[in-house]
């Protein structure tokens, strides 16, 4: 088996847990280099991780670090500029969701992508990756559901994060856009099929900035599919137990429900509060297996010279229909998806 080299731009909190995955837990894998805007996460990264090549430059790495792959985990509008180059430098791409922040920056990536049918491209969305909705899948394609209609999606994040979404809601685009992307990509997933209208709504009852940035506390949408099946969504910000999120596909013939209430492990502490457990207290916990595990399979499918099952073009329609629903939610009227 061929060792595969990568450089990794981006080492926030997800940066740094694909970064520590690429450097440790991955046969066949070397971490080579590393890119970031914070020096404090270069220094890490070669005490820690024993990279060799670090660099603000994310052009210098793909031109003078000795890899043949790249992992992109930097902000979102870096995505399709950096996806660009390091194809057109003859790299391997890993990237994170989404895959860009507007349709033009799309097409920019499949263009790219496009250019370049002997270099894999591999998007991040990671909860295809997960064993709990990868068994749900599995079920659903042999027939256990009988046919999935519904697809019923909650995500929120916990109260004790909401500051540092408070600051940025007035850049990230917006609840929907900042968290759905993975709801809609499982959702099409699951219901085999593509959104063609959604309506939104939003609520703001305990933290009046996020109305202030033009954004809400808690979203709803509903969306339509081309094959008559329908979802709903669900996202909000203020969980006061901690990180949760939540599936139900519902079929003619049976429902599966991926939930269950998220604990952190099988710790229970008494106390005179009771018997209470620690609950998950963000996405990288609740996800941490999927994280690896999409990071092995991109490792492989350029051992292996293997395409993944998500594309490019997945990226993009779950981009535009993370802004349908934005749009809806600002207009307070449906929206029709079109992919152009």
């Amino acid at each position: 088996m061929k060792e595969v080299k990568v450089g990794i731009v981006g080492l926030g909190r997800l940066g740094s847990v694909h970064a520590e995955n690429l450097a440790f837990k991955i046969p066949g894998c070397k971490l080579m280099a590393a890119c970031s805007l914070e020096q404090k996460e270069l220094d890490w990264a070669k005490t820690d991780l024993k990279v060799d090549f670090v660099t603000t430059d994310y052009k210098k790495m793909v031109d003078e670090a000795d890899i043949e792959a790249v992992a992109i985990v930097s902000s979102s509008p870096e995505h399709c500029w950096m996806i660009e180059y390091a194809l057109d430098a003859g790299k391997h791409v890993f990237t994170d969701k989404p895959l860009g922040c507007s349709l033009e920056e799309c097409k920019r990536a499949e263009a790219a992508v496009e250019r370049h049918p002997d270099k894999l491209f591999f998007l991040g969305f990671m909860r295809r990756y997960d064993p709990s909705y990868a068994d749900a899948k599995a079920q659903i394609e042999a027939g256990k559901v009988g046919k999935p209609y519904l697809v019923k999606a909650t995500g929120l994040d916990p109260e004790a994060c909401v500051e540092s979404c408070i600051q940025f809601c007035k850049t990230s685009g917006g609840i929907f856009i900042d968290a759905a992307s993975h709801d809609v990509d499982l959702m099409r997933w699951f219901l085999g099929g593509e959104v063609t209208e959604v309506y939104a709504a939003g609520t703001t009852f305990k933290h009046p900035e996020f109305a202030a940035g033009g954004d809400t506390e808690t979203g709803m949408a509903m969306l339509k599919f081309d094959n008559g099946t329908v979802a709903f969504l669900h996202v909000g910000r203020t969980a006061p137990h901690g990180y949760h999120t939540e599936t139900e596909i519902v079929g003619t013939d049976a429902h599966i429900r991926v939930a269950g209430i998220p604990w952190k492990n099988r710790a229970m502490i008494f106390d005179a509060n009771g018997a209470c457990q620690p609950i998950i207290e963000n996405f990288p916990q609740r996800f941490a297996e999927a994280y690896l595990l999409e990071m092995v399979d991109f490792i492989k499918c350029i051992q292996e010279d293997r395409k993944p099952e998500l594309t490019v073009y997945d990226g993009t329609k779950a981009t535009l229909v993370t802004y349908a629903i934005t749009d809806s939610f600002h207009s307070g009227k449906p929206v029709q998806v079109e992919y152009k």
